[in-house]
């Protein structure tokens, strides 16, 4: 990989760990549905203007659309509300792995390695050391949002999976948020209110605009556009790795910036997961090794 293509794969988990910390400072002035109607409006807004519809079905991006924004961030962003702290959900949220290996097994027939029933118990641990903590910091109602979020990212990357490879990235985003927009906007008026909507919008400051602004451009289109642009070029256990770093980067952001405490018991759920996830990644890369091996005719 080009040092350059290293660098922008950093920029990338960089935006996506920290962006954790910006989305609990657009919930201290947003309602949860709202600031994820904003995010989606402002990602589909006036981009679909100069993006072309990338080459899908357009129930491929509905599908992922609704996932993506009611599911994933909808729930992300209602759990982050007042119960979890934003460095336990960039851990949690990678569940995402786990819940994606089991669909397309579940869809395709295609079998777990022994690597990967290991895998997934010590990510499973790590949960439970949360589960056993529960605190200011975490809820069972915010630890039970975020794994549902996780379950829709899940569900989104088999609509993205269907797609096929080379699917322009950065039109697929724009043009699936048109999507996301209308059952988050349902969700807000049920849930938020429109007294808390119309007030959220009115009394916003510029930091909390800036940080739907980032939401938009930052996070979703630099973030997924660029991830995608650099599975179209590199082989994806080259490129996956790097996800591993976005709950450092998430720890960190938020430990720095908003006082996250780091208890050892945090540190070990995440010792966990993320050894979970490194002995997936080391799985999938023997699998691959696998299945390029010449078949050799007897």
């Amino acid at each position: 990989m080009p040092f350059s293509h290293l660098l922008l794969a950093l920029a990338v988990v960089a935006v996506w760990g920290t962006n954790f910390v910006v989305i609990k400072l657009g919930l201290a002035e947003l309602p949860p549905f709202l600031f994820a109607v904003l995010r989606f409006a402002l990602s589909a807004f006036p981009f679909l203007l100069f993006v072309r519809k990338p080459a899908v079905a357009w129930w491929r991006l509905a599908a992922f659309g609704v996932l993506l924004g009611a599911g994933q961030f909808g729930l992300l962003f209602l759990a982050m509300r007042a119960d979890i702290s934003p460095g336990l959900a960039s851990l949690v949220i990678q569940t995402q792995v786990f819940f994606t290996i089991a669909l397309v097994a579940l869809t395709t027939g295609e079998r777990f390695k022994p690597l990967q029933f290991g895998a997934l118990a010590l990510a499973v641990a790590g949960m439970g050391v949360i589960a056993l903590n529960l605190e200011a910091s975490v809820t069972a109602w915010g630890l039970a949002l975020v794994l549902a979020a996780a379950l829709c990212w899940a569900l989104g990357n088999l609509v993205v999976r269907g797609a096929g490879r080379g699917v322009d990235m950065l039109g697929f985003m724009v043009w699936s948020s048109v999507f996301a927009v209308p059952p988050l906007l349902l969700m807000s008026l049920v849930f938020d209110g429109w007294p808390a909507m119309r007030d959220g919008v009115l009394h916003a400051s510029t930091g909390t605009w800036l940080a739907v602004a980032w939401q938009a451009v930052g996070n979703t289109l630099f973030g997924y556009g660029a991830w995608g642009w650099l599975l179209n070029r590199h082989p994806a256990a080259t490129i996956t790795p790097m996800a591993l770093l976005v709950p450092v980067f998430g720890f960190s952001a938020s430990a720095w910036w908003l006082g996250e405490s780091l208890p050892a018991w945090k540190l070990g759920a995440a010792a966990l997961v993320m050894t979970g996830l490194l002995l997936n990644l080391l799985a999938a890369r023997t699998r691959a090794a696998s299945s390029a091996l010449p078949s050799v005719s007897r």
